[in-house]
């Protein structure tokens, strides 16, 4: 390659060839290269998230909605590697996949990760995961941006591992890399707090409804002025509801929230709980496949948990008795609580509030849902009341 005729006084000929790179300097000509990219891209600013839960509150189950790379075959088996989840289950739960779902099966796009989350100083961040080995040729930058899909910020985990350069890491360094997340009520209600990087083209008043919240609840969480100040790239704190239940505050899994489209496994496994925003009330049942040598047998006298029995008299022919989940102790041995609930089935058939996305519906799961056969027999009986009317007239 010959260099173009100047005026430039330097010995070199028009018609000279470029003199060669020496090794020596592709090192720091590539860093160079780096760090003009890194300031000429625009930078993502770090999300804190208010976390100001207080006492046995002070950690939580939070949901981080994670992209994978769009170019890659990203599998289950990989993510639940990437944020050392201990185990498969609760990664097919946080998602809603079947409990078949192999770990080589591909991972959804974006793919829900429920880590445990600590409050401290006012702010939450994910407690002690997930943590990245760094690569040769790793930057805090590329591990935050490319590796974790821009959740986190490469000052936030120069911050959390105490790195002086954040341009200067060695390989084969072990990082932290602190998630923002919350356990703080909204609005006085307990919530599951869902940690979103914003993609481009989204609008604050969509992203509000597709998960089921409002404009002013996800503008007031992020201390954001306006809508228009969405940027793309921005993590987003945005609060799921969550299903109420009838577990009791003694419990080990008392603080039990799940959102809506999604399932858990609590009580070592023993009992599956999902929530539908048909009735936004906890659905918990016995876990397929496990033996009874496992899991004690859950019960509400002669009504197994999960099951409902309706009432057929006259006077109260909407009314329901369930066996409702009431959580599980382990003080002296295994025990599965329970929970005996009467109430009117017309007035739970009238609940419909709006659903937030999911990769697939609630009936897909293979879960069971009483509360459908039962509006199903309350129907059956009206009718028959009804025509039993009919004839006397």
């Amino acid at each position: 390659m010959a260099l173009p005729c100047t005026k430039d006084p330097t010995p070199m000929r028009c018609d000279s060839p470029l003199p060669s790179r020496t090794p020596a300097m592709a090192p720091l000509s590539l860093s160079l290269f780096l760090l003009l990219a890194a300031a000429l891209s625009p930078s993502p600013t770090a999300a804190r998230f208010t976390c100001n839960a207080r006492a046995r509150a002070t950690t939580c189950q939070a949901l981080i909605s994670y992209t994978p790379p769009p170019n890659a075959t990203t599998t289950l088996g990989d993510v639940r590697a990437l944020f050392q989840l201990r185990s498969h289950r609760a990664l097919l739960a946080a998602n809603a996949l079947p409990l078949s779902t192999p770990q080589t099966a591909p991972a959804p796009s974006p793919v829900r990760v429920r880590l445990p989350c600590l409050c401290s100083a006012g702010a939450g961040a994910t407690f002690q995961r997930p943590t990245y080995k760094v690569r040769a040729g790793d930057t805090l930058d590329s591990v935050a941006r490319a590796v974790f899909a821009g959740l986190v910020t490469y000052r936030d985990i120069a911050a959390a591992n105490n790195v002086s350069d954040p341009n200067r890491v060695a390989v084969g360094q072990e990082l932290w890399v602190p998630l923002p997340c919350s356990c703080d009520p909204v609005g006085g209600v307990g919530v599951v707090h869902l940690t979103y990087v914003v993609p481009a083209g989204s609008s604050v008043a969509g992203i509000a409804e597709a998960y089921g919240t409002t404009e002013e609840t996800i503008l007031a969480l992020n201390r954001m002025p306006d809508a228009k100040s969405l940027l793309a790239g921005q993590v987003l704190d945005v609060p799921l509801r969550a299903c109420s239940s009838a577990i009791s505050n003694t419990a080990i899994d008392r603080n039990l929230r799940v959102p809506n489209a999604s399932y858990i496994l609590t009580a070592n496994n023993c009992i599956m709980c999902g929530c539908s925003s048909n009735t936004w009330q906890l659905d918990c049942q016995p876990t397929q496949g496990l033996t009874s040598s496992i899991c004690p047998v859950a019960k509400c006298g002669d009504l197994f948990l999960g099951n409902t029995s309706v009432t057929t008299s006259l006077a109260s022919p909407c009314e329901g008795t369930a066996c409702l989940y009431a959580g599980y102790t382990n003080t002296t041995s295994f025990a599965i609580l329970t929970n005996l609930t009467t109430s009117s089935m017309c007035d739970a058939a009238g609940l419909s509030p709006a659903a937030q996305p999911s990769h697939s519906s609630a009936s897909g799961l293979g879960l069971p849902t009483p509360w459908r056969w039962s509006e199903l027999v309350v129907g059956i009986h009206i009718v028959l009341l009804c025509l039993g009317f009919l004839h006397r007239d």
